[in-house]
């Protein structure tokens, strides 16, 4: 009966979220928090504001990070939540009004030794302070009660890094496995926010040629390669200016754009989807792989669709599903916790350090439950294995409960 206990949450909060808009009228949003598994530890996943978000998309993500804190080798339990409040075009003060009125309720569920959500689609480091701010005036404490904070006020440094580094760092552990390096390798990478920047940052640094990035309108390719001079200029172009890749040519005219496709038909050695969900599909997985690709690593959560995974298994590349690469945001979060609870910050060196670690260990736990009998590496099986493993035996011991 364990498969049985394991899907069911073991509790769902449902509530209900009134604000006070601009112009004084009241408005109404649902307010949820999956907490889904704390046999490891306390519940652990982002809050996600979006008009999408309903009580089954925040059950399966709740069930997926589970496994995903697992293999994080670090002590969090599993959760999700939310609310379908739009944040797109309000202003700050309703986003502040929005936040305040969601943690009135959450507050009275969540805590540094119970739950400790994170930001998601919608919620930045704006919306965590506000929340936070909001906790402490309800509880009259300073706890590390949410993670992705200021820095100014118990946040953790290499936290905006972590994702797109820990999946350079887990792509350059598969390379490993073939006696092969970043060094000299053409990479093509997808997206041009927070974890493309890093990922394209960590790469080039290992000695690669990173050739591509995209938005939703199309992609650029430079052959040159993005150096730390385009990349300043790209991480200026999206995080402050707003603008769209595209503008990428008319600075560096030797790149050109490609407008609405997506980077897959460039030929590389390594793909890193670093953009959303389903980007990658079985036709494009093909393409890769014919352009002999010989790793591509998730830095988006499910980025290529289960045909694009099935070619990528059956021409066996090193393929590492996003569950076990791109897991460097949330273990960062977990380290996040633990400067908290031991009222310190680490040095962006040492963060860096323990996460490469923790990369590697999740890597080496992958090859343990994932390795056949001709030595190939089924990085899927072996991250769904070695997460469920760790859950199973823990709940297991504690009895029905």
């Amino acid at each position: 009966m364990l498969l049985e206990r394991m899907v069911e949450p073991e509790r769902v909060i449902l509530f209900r979220v009134n604000w006070l808009n601009d112009k004084g009228e009241i408005q109404v949003n649902k307010g949820y928090r999956i907490q889904m598994n704390s046999a490891i530890g306390p519940y652990k996943g982002g809050l996600r504001f979006h008009p999408s978000v309903n009580l089954s998309i925040l059950k399966f993500l709740a069930f997926e990070q589970t496994f995903k804190n697992s293999l994080t080798t670090l002590p969090m339990g599993g959760g999700k939540g939310g609310s379908d409040f739009d944040p797109k075009g309000k202003s700050d003060n309703e986003i502040m009004k929005f936040c305040q009125s969601f943690m009135t309720e959450l507050s009275k569920h969540i805590g540094a030794d119970t739950d400790v959500p994170a930001g998601d689609i919608g919620v930045g480091g704006r919306e965590v302070g506000y929340m936070f701010g909001q906790y402490k005036r309800l509880r009259n404490e300073f706890t590390g009660v949410l993670t992705g904070k200021g820095i100014s006020f118990g946040g953790s440094l290499i936290r905006p890094e972590a994702t797109g580094y820990g999946a350079v760092y887990f792509a350059q552990s598969m390379l490993a496995t073939k006696g092969d390096d970043f060094k000299g390798k053409i990479v093509a990478v997808s997206g041009s926010g927070n974890v493309a920047q890093y990922a394209t940052e960590k790469a080039t640094q290992l000695g690669a040629k990173v050739v591509t990035l995209s938005d939703s309108a199309g992609y650029i390719y430079d052959a040159d390669g993005i150096d730390a001079e385009k990349l300043a200029f790209v991480m200026e172009l999206k995080n402050e200016l707003r603008g769209r890749i595209s503008e990428y040519v008319a600075k560096y005219p030797n790149a050109k754009y490609v407008e609405g496709k997506r980077p897959w038909e460039v030929k590389c050695d390594v793909a890193l989807p670093c953009a959303t969900q389903n980007e990658l599909n079985g036709d494009e997985a093909k393409v890769l792989v014919a352009n002999g690709c010989i790793a591509v690593a998730e830095g988006a959560n499910m980025p290529s669709t289960p045909e694009a995974v099935t070619v990528f298994l059956d021409a066996k590349i090193l393929f590492a599903p996003g569950k076990a690469s791109n897991a460097g945001g949330v273990a960062t979060s977990g380290l996040e916790m633990s400067q908290n609870s031991l009222r310190l910050s680490w040095s962006s060196e040492e963060v860096d350090e323990r996460l490469k670690g923790i990369m590697l260990a999740i890597h080496a736990s992958c090859v343990k439950y994932g390795s056949d009998k001709s030595g190939y590496v089924d990085y899927v099986k072996g991250a769904n294995i070695a997460g469920f493993v760790k859950v199973a035996d823990a709940m297991l011991a504690q009895g029905v409960v």
